[in-house]
């Protein structure tokens, strides 16, 4: 995920804690850029309806370590934050759920030992009040320790009992239940909201059955999947991460059948390709793509399509 230079347009009085409504069973997650790199700019209302989780894109780092902040991208087109956080209410009136995503590919955010981790919580928890925010996304893709993390995610949801966390690691950090990332999420699996892997900017990787598949198939989606369904994450847990368009990623791009047929698979064991998990999982919780803008750049198909998929499954 690309990050950008952000421009600060100033805070506003704090907003009421948001009315959050319940994530749905099966739910679409889609990263919003408060930047313009190209793709669609779009204001939060403008994101389709077809997203019950928008990552707002993304948190800067603060002064202290593991601390961050917010600033609105005066390019995405806001009068003032007001504006923005009016946005964000509208969306969780609509049923959507709004969390502030830290990190992306040149998030430098640590969060490495006590300071840091309390420095980490209490910045996001500070966010969460000011702007409504329903929870945080973790999209560091330069390195975690699962140990603070872990206790800066706790602090996170001591605060906030109903916080919305999502994840959006790489392939090579769900590896294994002794990654880091994957730790941290067997850490808060207790109110771990979905850990969305990127399959995408991979390469290829190892399934679950000890095979090699390549990125871009049904077979890597549902392969690399199946390590975290039997690595210890609930199905509820466990959501499928890809590009809305081949412009929205280095490699790994897939059609909406392609996510749609692998849903299928790990959901129904339908549509699978050469890998077939030995059991199903009809409780998956469902998609992300990267973003809502490059798929408002590409008509709107991954909401459409995929969208829908997810939201007719069983």
């Amino acid at each position: 995920m690309a990050a950008a230079v952000l421009i600060s347009t100033g805070t506003a009085a704090a907003a009421p804690a948001p009315d959050t409504a319940a994530v749905p069973g099966h739910a679409v997650t889609g990263y919003w850029q408060n930047f313009n790199n190209g793709a669609t700019v779009q204001k939060l209302k403008d994101v389709n309806d077809a997203y019950d989780i928008i990552a707002v894109s993304f948190a800067d780092a603060a002064g202290q370590p593991g601390a961050v902040t917010f600033h609105l991208d005066p390019a995405v087109g806001y009068g003032s934050v007001d504006d923005f956080k009016a946005d964000i209410k509208a969306k969780q009136a609509a049923g959507k759920s709004v969390v502030l995503s830290v990190g992306g590919e040149k998030g430098a955010v640590s969060v490495n030992d006590d300071a840091s981790a309390k420095n980490f919580a209490d910045s996001v928890n500070k966010l969460m009040d000011e702007y409504g925010f329903d929870g945080v996304d973790i999209d560091l893709e330069n390195g975690l320790n699962s140990t603070y993390m872990t206790q800066a995610l706790k602090a996170v949801h001591a605060a906030h009992g109903d916080v919305v966390v999502t994840m959006a690691p790489q392939t090579i950090d769900m590896q294994s239940p002794q990654n880091e990332y994957f730790k941290t999420a067997l850490g808060i699996k207790d109110f771990l909201t979905v850990v969305n892997m990127q399959y995408y900017n991979s390469g290829s990787m190892n399934g679950c059955d000890g095979k090699v598949y390549a990125q871009g198939s049904v077979d890597f989606l549902t392969s690399l999947a199946c390590i975290q369904l039997e690595g210890g994450l609930d199905p509820s847990q466990v959501g499928i991460g890809v590009p809305a368009s081949s412009s929205a990623a280095g490699s790994g791009y897939v059609s909406p059948d392609v996510v749609n047929a692998a849903l299928d698979c790990l959901t129904q064991g339908s549509n699978c390709g050469s890998f077939k998990p030995a059991k199903t999982y009809p409780g998956l919780r469902g998609a992300m793509t990267w973003s809502t803008n490059w798929d408002a750049a590409n008509g709107n198909a991954f909401a459409s399509q995929v969208g829908a998929h997810v939201h007719g499954l069983p």
